[in-house]
């Protein structure tokens, strides 16, 4: 049961992607009810760790923490590359594949829609259950991290495969460390909620949101 789940959200994020890059799809109907559907599955499976041995409250503290710095790096390199147009306009064009929602709405949906559902089920659920889960902490993030990542290849997007690679890795460090979600989940959820009010690249009318 647990390993068609893992499969079938997987191919679910994939092909949510795949459908925004090759049709007029908004992420908000596409990317975040999969998104939000894996998050719902991976709880139904069980409720994963928060925090492992560390307290909870430094498990917050250190994922608010590494969010900000993830978002500072982020708009410091999207300032180094903006002479790579490609990039530049694969950045916009996420940006653009929004549609107008309310500002207000976009922040849940984005942080605490999108971002949670994709902790709960990537550093929770499939960490938890792939290349011997807590029996091979490091095997079961490195699997789960080049998961995350193939999952988002579809997009066809620079930033979207960027943000995959490196922000999944920081993702999957901090549920490493921690032994938990919580960390990964609250960092994920800064960085989208920053990326959102204020997006790195172009000038996005309020009301877009970033996925």
């Amino acid at each position: 049961m647990v390993a068609a789940v893992l499969v079938l959200g997987l191919v679910a994020e994939a092909g949510a992607w795949w459908a925004v890059a090759t049709g007029d799809r908004s992420v908000w109907t596409t990317i975040i009810p999969v998104a939000g559907a894996m998050g719902i599955a991976a709880l139904a499976l069980g409720p994963p760790t928060l925090s492992g041995d560390l307290p909870v409250v430094a498990a917050a503290a250190l994922g608010v923490g590494t969010g900000l710095i993830l978002y500072l790096a982020t708009r410091a390199f999207v300032r180094v590359v903006r002479a790579w147009t490609a990039f530049r306009e694969h950045a916009a064009r996420v940006y653009a594949r929004q549609g107008r929602v309310p500002f207000a709405l976009a922040l849940v949906l984005s942080a605490g829609v999108s971002a949670a559902g994709e902790e709960l089920f990537w550093r929770g659920l499939f960490r938890a259950h792939v290349a011997g889960g807590s029996q091979a902490p490091v095997a079961s993030a490195i699997v789960s991290w080049a998961a995350f990542v193939v999952a988002n290849l579809p997009s066809a997007n620079l930033a979207v495969v960027a943000g995959a690679l490196v922000g999944g890795a920081v993702w999957t460090g901090l549920a490493l460390w921690t032994g938990g979600v919580l960390a990964s989940l609250l960092c994920h959820g800064v960085w989208t909620a920053l990326m959102v009010s204020a997006p790195v690249v172009g000038s996005p009318v309020r009301g877009r949101g970033s996925p």
